[in-house]
């Protein structure tokens, strides 16, 4: 009978986390169109989800599990108010350009 394969290590875990949430911080800060921020925010959100599992999982705890699903809670919340609030935008000012739209005058 073959052994059992190992578990990956947490550390692995974590590199992709930093990774994802990096590339979040990068796709926030550096794009110029709304959608690509927001879905910025939701990489950033689901990289720190990925580590909340990885250390549920590695110390045997369900707090992580619980922190996580909050997380998806705000995550879902974000997402409603956030495309209300991005197609109001557009419906208002034609365009999705963040520098367009940064002044509130019309």
């Amino acid at each position: 009978m073959p052994p059992l394969p190992q578990t990956v290590p947490l550390s692995w875990y974590l590199l992709l986390s930093a990774i994802l949430f990096g590339l979040g911080v990068a796709g926030f800060l550096f794009r110029k169109n709304i959608i690509t921020v927001f879905m910025s925010i939701e990489l950033m959100l689901n990289a720190v989800n990925l580590s909340f599992i990885a250390f549920s999982y590695q110390f045997r705890q369900v707090d992580g599990h619980i922190f996580a699903f909050f997380v998806m809670v705000v995550a879902a919340a974000e997402a409603a108010v956030g495309l209300g609030i991005i197609l109001t935008v557009f419906k208002n000012r034609a365009t999705l350009q963040i520098d367009e739209i940064s002044t509130l005058k019309n």
